[in-house]
């Protein structure tokens, strides 16, 4: 289920394994097209989706994005007796209210950012007053991974505020701003066994040197080393199995990937942010590196035969994405611009993921605001951004921009 650069990946992962005798996808895109038949079915139809896998003997679903997740496809489809991969939707809470994350993390003593949640629009800006600068502002709920404002002055912070509460219902958490370096770090889990799937740093920012308005993300690379293995260790101990127990114990097992946004400050690891799926970018480069059988880990996690899997593998060298979206993005994307050289850009040796494109009269042309993720591999983390840049430079995509400096922090470590 979903039809982005995530699901592009996911498929084309998929479609590897021997274990694999069909594939569909729904709604797809043209590239994952290239590995499964492509079926027009909406998401938010669930009573669709269901009467289809139905008829159609579907053994196992995977399910992409976050909203299907939040809105409780999961829980449906298990109804009537289908494997899923992705939780239900109360554990899918984590990510679907900020203030759902943030009050487990208050009772069970996990690391993460101070925080208030507000109710109304000046509750909140008189906590504002409790808060130093810069400050942090996240609406509650879905946003796409732009819903986040690190305010630096007065006026931002209430800029940010009044913003959010200009929609019907909006709450609003608060949070101090820490200090550190981000890392994605993501985890298998069944509801009891976990196990470690990679780590990756995304960059949100839509311009160069992190500048600019927050996007869904610009770029990725994998594995991100400034997570060691002793401060991923921390991570796993101190917030991500306190959290999947807090849920079992709730009665809401969390089956799925759990990708926990950290911010790596002097006191350690702590929480920015759960997602309830796969990061995109980040999925885009941890397919490229997985070496093992995407399907068979994934129905073992579906399931509850984690624990009878190997640890998954990954191969050591690093893998980079950049993408490419459509000018005005993340405000309001110029679409419809054709694309070309996708050929030339794999003939590298990289691969292109699909994101929002659609086949117009025979041409391929962006339907979206981000619209590929150009991924490679290298010994280095400079080798892989050579290697993703030299393919994203072979395709012609003139209503199309990128950031030319995606994996920058660790190209600067490497020398």
């Amino acid at each position: 289920m979903g039809s982005g650069g995530r699901e592009h990946a996911l498929a084309w992962k998929l479609a590897q394994s021997p274990l694999l005798e069909r594939l569909y996808a729904a709604p797809g895109n043209p590239g994952i097209a290239e590995h499964a038949e492509i079926v027009d079915i909406a998401m938010s139809d669930h009573r669709a989706v269901i009467d289809f896998c139905l008829r159609h003997s579907i053994g196992f679903v995977v399910i992409g994005p976050e909203a299907p997740l939040v809105a409780g496809l999961a829980d449906n489809l298990r109804t009537m007796g289908l494997a899923v991969f992705g939780p239900n939707k109360v554990p899918a809470q984590l990510e679907g209210s900020k203030g759902f994350t943030k009050d487990l993390c208050a009772r069970e003593r996990i690391p993460t950012a101070g925080y208030v949640r507000c109710e109304s629009r000046d509750g909140a800006l008189a906590s504002l007053e409790d808060f130093g600068l810069p400050v942090v502002i996240k609406a509650d709920g879905l946003a796409a991974g732009k819903g986040v404002t690190v305010a630096f002055t007065h006026e931002e912070a209430e800029g940010a505020v009044q913003a959010i509460f200009a929609e019907p219902g909006a709450s609003v958490v608060i949070e101090e701003f820490l200090e550190g370096e981000e890392a994605s770090l993501f985890v298998l889990t069944d509801g009891e066994t976990l196990v470690s799937f990679g780590s990756a740093q995304d960059h949100k920012r839509v311009g160069d040197g992190d500048t600019g308005p927050n996007t869904g993300g610009m770029g990725a690379y994998s594995p991100a080393p400034v997570l060691t293995p002793a401060l991923e260790t921390r991570a796993i101990d101190e917030i991500v199995r306190p959290t999947i127990a807090a849920l079992a114990r709730m009665g809401a097992p969390y089956s799925g990937v759990l990708y926990a946004g950290l911010m790596l400050t002097a006191t350690g690891p702590k929480l920015i942010e759960y997602n309830a799926r796969f990061g995109d970018p980040e999925c885009q480069v941890l397919m490229m590196r997985f070496t093992g059988d995407l399907l068979q880990l994934m129905l073992a996690v579906a399931k509850g035969e984690l624990a009878s899997q190997p640890a998954p593998t990954f191969a050591a060298r690093t893998a980079l994405t950049v993408v490419m979206a459509a000018k005005g993005y993340p405000g309001t994307p110029e679409t419809g611009g054709a694309i070309a050289g996708i050929d030339r850009a794999e003939a590298t040796g990289a691969k292109v993921f699909h994101a929002g494109t659609r086949r117009e009269d025979g041409t391929l042309v962006a339907s979206g605001g981000r619209v590929l993720s150009v991924t490679a591999l290298g010994e280095t983390a400079k080798a892989a951004q050579a290697a993703a840049y030299a393919a994203m430079d072979a395709i012609d995509f003139p209503t199309g921009f990128s950031r030319r400096d995606i994996g920058w922090r660790e190209v600067a470590r490497e020398r």
